[in-house]
């Protein structure tokens, strides 16, 4: 099994990164802040203004370590690695099934089940940790809906009803967002409804960034096993879209996106402070915000749980992985069916 190796992520406005032997070396202000050894790291994610060296840039190249530029909201901005080695008979394999309907909509299906189950969970834990016991009706309520969702989801008959009964089911569970928030953050984390491009409030903020940084894990996942990001089953392709990594990603919401998001809000580790709030109504993380969440996904990525497929202990950080492997055994004609990921 593939080791779970570090993502660097450098938010640091103004950093410089270069080469020094075989370490990658940060500077800022030309001082020298921070020193990695490049073995350690199989990816680099660099956030806002932070530029590289050609020698560092040709030295990831060579030895497959991607490098990816967010802005400082998260959002995707440019990809650079070195030549594409994926198994070209496994690319085939996928755009022969993306032609197949019936493939499509069984694939979509199984993306929409892991997402529905994994939701509901959140929402039922959160049913468990309340102390209200109206709040906590409401949640199990929820739960319920989207379990009614789910045995829905394996009877559709097109991907177009797959979608509807996902868009269904997500306006349920972020309605009762506020409500998994502790009443004591309630005031400062007040949820008004799911906002994008840009968010409109700090917990649209805080899971719009860690959906990107997920985003990212899931591409990577996707085009180290060989499997092409841009060809999805469940999402539509477009120009520059990476479908089948937003279609990899539906699993992990909720156990990597919303599960942190509310741990980091419940306990305090975030506060107002931590946010930006511009003029005309965008919130963005700061600079300190950031840190704070990258630092807590870094943690959070190196837990460990039992994966109910593989009946084994595995790093949670190797989950797309596991999963994008599993996705190509399914696109070979290895395995009957493609399982999601599904966290109890």
């Amino acid at each position: 099994m593939k080791s779970l190796l570090n993502t660097l992520y450098v938010s640091t406005d103004g950093a410089y990164l270069r080469l020094e032997g075989e370490t990658l070396v940060m500077m800022v202000d030309q001082s020298k802040k921070a020193q990695v050894p490049l073995h350690h790291l199989g990816s680099i994610v660099c956030l806002g203004r932070v530029n590289m060296s050609p020698a560092l840039m040709a030295r990831n190249m060579a030895d497959g370590r991607s490098i990816v530029w967010l802005n400082e909201h998260g959002r995707f901005q440019a990809r650079v690695e070195g030549p594409v080695n994926g198994n070209i008979l496994l690319r085939q394999a996928q755009f022969r099934a993306a032609d197949r309907v019936e493939t499509a909509l069984e694939l979509s299906k199984a993306f929409t089940a892991g997402k529905l189950r994994n939701s509901r969970n959140v929402l039922l834990r959160s049913a468990r940790d309340s102390k209200d016991e109206a709040e906590k009706a409401q949640l199990v309520r929820a739960a319920k809906s989207l379990a009614v969702n789910l045995r829905n989801v394996g009877h559709a008959e097109s991907a177009d009803s797959v979608r509807g009964l996902e868009g269904d089911a997500a306006r349920v569970y972020f309605e009762q967002f506020n409500t998994m928030i502790k009443p004591q953050m309630r005031e400062e984390f007040e949820y008004k409804g799911r906002s994008r491009r840009p968010p409109l409030d700090a917990v649209n903020a805080l899971i719009s960034f860690l959906y990107s940084l997920l985003l990212n894990d899931c591409r990577s996942a996707l085009e180290t096993v060989g499997l092409d990001p841009q060809l999805g089953f469940f999402h539509v392709v477009r120009p520059g879209r990476p479908a089948l990594a937003l279609d990899l990603l539906e699993e992990f919401r909720a156990v990597l996106g919303d599960r942190l998001a509310l741990t980091l809000i419940n306990r305090g580790q975030l506060r107002s402070k931590d946010f930006d709030f511009r003029p005309g109504g965008a919130v963005m993380l700061n600079d300190g915000g950031r840190k704070t969440v990258i630092v807590a996904y870094q943690e959070r990525k190196k837990e460990t749980l039992q994966h109910p497929v593989l009946e084994a202990q595995v790093e949670i950080g190797l989950l797309p992985l596991l999963q994008a492997r599993m996705l190509a055994r399914y696109l070979r004609g290895d395995v009957e069916a493609y399982v999601p990921f599904l966290n109890k």
